[in-house]
């Protein structure tokens, strides 16, 4: 069974004009395609060496230490360098995952595939919460609280070894992390978000699970062929 890591963001906003917001988005795109970059570079690197995996307890601990290093310092420029340390770190933790993807019968194309149909999701997302005017502040508690149930279900299929219960939890993240991308971008067109840094680190979040979990989804698929 394939096992993937499933980060999770923490909720969190403010209250700005629109003009400020227009900034904050223009600067989270910026550090968005940045960070991505990074991780993608880091990733390939993971592949091409074929790095292990990290690990569920070192994943656990560098991640939510590094996103509470994050929080704390949010507003210094440190926080920065934290944010490629995180995205980096998780661009390895994905290389064995692209390697074990990569070596299934078709797998280059199960890659380009999930790549090519997160990028459509999140670019339609994005599009429609940059022009709608409904308010979508009712989904931040109930996407939230349904990550955590799937983070615990997602480690459950992990130790107990389900690859059922494995396979759903990727559907159920793919199509959470799709409604959190709508409401994480549509927080900061709203003033919701006032600082990019922090919107930055939410919207890599739900992309590379996003990613990875159509990238479990594809794999099984062609598995089967």
């Amino acid at each position: 069974m394939q096992t993937r890591p499933i980060a999770i963001a923490m909720p969190h906003g403010g209250a700005l004009d629109r003009g400020t917001a227009h900034r904050v988005l223009r600067n989270t795109y910026a550090l968005l395609s940045m960070t991505l970059l990074f991780s993608a570079a880091v990733a390939a690197a993971a592949v091409a060496f074929s790095l292990p995996a990290p690990g569920i307890i070192l994943t656990l601990v560098a991640y939510f230490g590094l996103l509470f290093g994050i929080h704390k310092l949010k507003n210094r420029g440190a926080a920065v360098g934290l944010v490629f340390a995180l995205t980096g770190f998780m661009g390895w933790t994905l290389g064995p995952l692209l390697t074990r993807t990569l070596a299934l019968p078709g797998g280059a194309q199960t890659v380009m595939l999930a790549l090519g149909a997160t990028g459509a999701v999140f670019l339609a997302l994005s599009a429609y919460a940059t022009t709608t005017k409904r308010d979508l502040s009712w989904m931040g508690g109930f996407l939230f609280a349904g990550m955590v149930v799937a983070v615990l279900a997602g480690l459950a299929a992990i130790f107990f070894q389900i690859p059922a219960l494995a396979l759903t939890v990727s559907a159920v993240v793919a199509l959470l992390s799709a409604g959190l991308i709508l409401f994480e971008t549509k927080q900061i067109v709203d003033g919701g978000e006032t600082n990019y840094v922090l919107a930055t680190v939410s919207l890599f979040v739900s992309i590379f699970n996003l990613f990875t979990s159509l990238l479990h989804l594809f794999g099984f698929a062609g598995s089967d062929d």
